[in-house]
């Protein structure tokens, strides 16, 4: 009797990439907090802040909404891939999951795949609507269309291995969102999303630089806005460098999280 080749672990993936964005948006809930928020968070904070970022003749609108993009990515990787993550640990689904024949990067690789999606998804429509409102611009070059896909890619790869990483941390699922959303709505507010980053106290903009979020908003500022906005960055230049080291850093890191803290298991079970 011959025996069956197991599909490889990628086209799996696909299928569990397709399911997982099947699941997602059935739930109502986790479709207005990842995708819902960052739209209403824009929308508000659009309206209530007004003006030009110093003198460099930009609108901070058009600044805030560079930001909130970064933020969205941040919402649909590291804070809905984490919470997703440990309420299936929590409610049995990944221990059932790993006593089945399907190749364990087959998960990873679809949850990846419905992260970057979905992060594709929130990008266009909150360019959209900054387009739209305050006359956000895309890339004028090629050069700078290059700049937002990278730091698109490398912002969408260090949340999402971070979101696996985290989604350790939480006891149950049912605390998960509790837990991610304190060090997502810290790092908001630290790393240039809801105020200009140069306008920071020094001690709060070292701690931002530490962290993504800071490069994902700053890097996306260089590819949407234009050069006359440096005046107002505390390195006066857009360190794209700098910018790709520290999410390649937190790139290593964020894997070697993944492949030392996950679990398939809750730990009540052992």
């Amino acid at each position: 009797m011959t025996a069956v080749a197991m599909p490889s672990p990628v086209r799996i993936g696909l299928s569990r990439g397709s399911l997982e964005l099947k699941a997602f948006f059935r739930e109502r809930e986790a479709v207005v907090f990842s995708l819902g928020m960052p739209v209403i968070l824009l929308l508000i904070f659009g309206t209530i802040f007004k003006g030009e970022v110093g003198h460099t003749g930009v609108d901070f609108r058009q600044y805030f909404a560079a930001g909130i993009i970064a933020s969205g990515i941040m919402s649909t990787t590291f804070v809905s891939l984490g919470v997703a993550i440990a309420q299936e640990r929590d409610d049995g689904t990944l221990k059932r999951l790993y006593g089945t024949p399907m190749p364990k990067a087959a998960y990873f690789i679809g949850k990846t795949i419905a992260a970057l999606v979905l992060s594709a998804l929130e990008t266009v429509l909150l360019f959209a609507l900054g387009h739209l409102l305050f006359g956000l611009k895309p890339p004028s070059t090629p050069e700078r269309w290059l700049t937002f896909a990278w730091v698109f890619v490398g912002g969408v790869t260090v949340c999402t291995l971070l979101g696996i990483a985290i989604s350790s941390v939480p006891r149950s699922g049912r605390s998960a969102a509790a837990v991610l959303n304190v060090p997502y709505l810290v790092l908001q507010f630290i790393s240039g999303v809801y105020f200009t980053f140069g306008d920071l106290p020094s001690g709060v903009q070292q701690a931002g630089a530490l962290f993504p979020l800071k490069w994902i908003s700053q890097g996306l500022r260089s590819a949407l806005l234009p050069d006359t906005l440096l005046a107002a960055e505390p390195a006066h230049a857009w360190e794209h460098g700098r910018t790709a080291l520290v999410l390649a850093a937190w790139g290593v890191a964020g894997l070697v999280l993944c492949l030392t803290t996950f679990r398939w298991k809750r730990r009540r079970d052992g």
